[in-house]
């Protein structure tokens, strides 16, 4: 489903991956660990196009997306969610989900709703007078309603109170049975005990194990 081959992206001078190539295949959960500043976060923006210098190969579904913009490698089905979130707290959740919407909306509300019940509550509450896991738990139904068939996602467990993490985690998982594919970059093992394999960068560089 998802390829990357010899990727290397810098910042300015800076160089933060080295030649890193790794593969996901449809239904799998990958997780992607390491410390604060490996380049975990780095790799899925890559993934996404957010790098801003970048080479390699990267391709999904068996197309070359490497030279295509974020918002086309989103309309082919890869979805991310940001470590931090990008919310748009103004608007209410059930804004934040109409915003961006695509396909059979109703029919995409009602599972990211199903999947997340603690958000049916809350659909007139401004996303900033949310909790962080709540926050989360919105970030992830959000990027649900473009109807990814891959899901990106930076430290999704990341900071949330315990109870709402055993939620995000059982989401995730239930997304995984229900047939997307994920890569989940995070630190603090929550999806690792559950991943089909498990991938760890550190200073930049990958290996798997």
């Amino acid at each position: 489903m998802l390829e990357v081959r010899h990727l290397n992206v810098w910042y300015g001078a800076a160089q933060a991956l080295f030649d890193v190539s790794l593969q996901v295949d449809v239904g799998e959960l990958v997780v992607l660990q390491g410390l604060n500043g490996a380049g975990k976060s780095t790799l899925l923006q890559a993934i996404m196009g957010l790098s801003p210098r970048a080479t390699g190969a990267i391709s999904y579904q068996n197309k070359s997306i490497e030279r295509w913009e974020p918002h086309r490698r989103a309309l082919a089905g890869l979805g991310y969610v940001a470590e931090d979130r990008r919310l748009f707290t103004g608007l209410t959740v059930h804004e934040n989900l109409r915003l961006a919407a695509r396909g059979d909306v109703p029919a995409r509300e009602a599972q990211a709703l199903q999947l997340f019940p603690a958000l049916a509550d809350m659909l007139d509450r401004p996303s900033g007078r949310m909790s962080g896991g709540e926050q989360q738990m919105l970030a992830i139904a959000r990027t649900l309603m473009t109807g990814p068939t891959l899901l990106l996602l930076d430290e999704p467990c990341e900071g949330i109170a315990p109870l709402l993490v055993e939620a995000i985690r059982d989401a995730l998982l239930r997304l995984k049975r229900e047939g997307v594919t994920l890569l989940v970059a995070e630190q603090n093992h929550i999806l690792a005990a559950h991943a089909d394999r498990t991938l760890t960068l550190a200073a930049g560089q990958l290996r798997e194990r």
